[in-house]
């Protein structure tokens, strides 16, 4: 996936807090819900969002979806962002 919708994914406090949530753990998409004070429908396009930008898996068991973290798409992420940073020795100055 593309650096670009994986920070438009992670500009959204919701989102950010979804995957707060799910740093403890997978979890079913109900136990998610239960978090947050809007709607199921919103909740599910959120983990739309999050899941299209691979920063999430979703497991079908039975009738409940499970979603879990996806660390190597943020490693890939943080990654980009300490060499956007740079070593410091390059800053205006110095």
């Amino acid at each position: 996936m593309g650096l670009q919708q994986t920070l438009k994914a992670l500009a959204d406090p919701i989102r950010r807090e979804i995957l707060n949530l799910l740093k403890k753990g997978r979890m079913p998409a109900g136990e998610i819900t239960a978090h947050f004070s809007v709607s199921a429908p919103a909740i599910s396009r959120h983990l739309s969002v999050l899941r299209e930008a691979d920063l999430v898996r979703d497991t079908r068991e039975g009738k409940f979806i499970y979603y879990e973290i996806n660390t190597s798409v943020l490693e890939e992420t943080m990654l980009w962002l300490a060499d956007l940073k740079g070593d410091g020795n390059n800053a205006a100055g110095k």
